[in-house]
């Protein structure tokens, strides 16, 4: 595992783009402060950025470094979940731009696997995880789900829970507001 991560952050650092299994699904992934890898995503999911696609972070106690003002209901949240968990936040700050969502939010999950917490860690920043799928399709819960197309548009296929057969599903989503106002996204 720890060869499959170095040969990860070799990609992340030159701002290329990984595909890697996360504590959900398998994802698209790259350095969530590069404008240029992000647009790249984008153009791969053929997505609209309009549609932010969120980060993954190893620890809760770095989210104030990515967002103004993080509502106190957040840590409770993130506490308690009992599976994986994406928040969005408002007021989203060091980021690529094009990442951050029209209304400034940033979707934010603290994973719990072992490979994306250690890649994260050493990596130093955010992880843009999408699913490694195209827009509007399916999204992969195992590996043998992402389609070639996929497979070849990204620099690095991480060598890890290829040969897993159970299924992931996505994260359950909540909105939070300033005010810690709560709105369920996706459960």
């Amino acid at each position: 595992m720890q060869e499959e991560i170095k040969k990860a952050l070799n990609v992340l650092y030159k701002g290329g783009l990984i595909l890697y299994p996360t504590d959900t699904i398998w994802g698209i992934g790259c350095d969530a402060t590069n404008e240029e890898a992000v647009k790249r995503i984008y153009e791969i999911k053929k997505r609209e950025d309009s549609k932010s696609m969120l980060v993954l972070l190893d620890d809760a106690t770095r989210i104030p470094f990515y967002v103004d003002e993080m509502p106190e209901i957040a840590w409770d949240l993130i506490e308690v979940a009992d599976k994986p968990l994406t928040i969005i936040y408002p007021n989203a700050k060091n980021f690529a731009k094009n990442l951050i969502a029209n209304d400034k939010s940033i979707g934010i999950r603290i994973v719990n696997d072992k490979f994306c917490n250690d890649l994260i860690r050493k990596f130093k920043k955010p992880i843009v995880s999408t699913s490694a799928n195209f827009s509007g399709e399916k999204s992969p819960s195992i590996f043998s789900e992402i389609t070639e197309e996929i497979k070849k548009s990204v620099d690095y296929i991480v060598n890890h829970k290829q040969n897993e057969t159970k299924k992931s599903q996505a994260s359950q989503i909540i909105k939070l507001g300033i005010g810690g106002e709560i709105k369920i996204i996706r459960k």
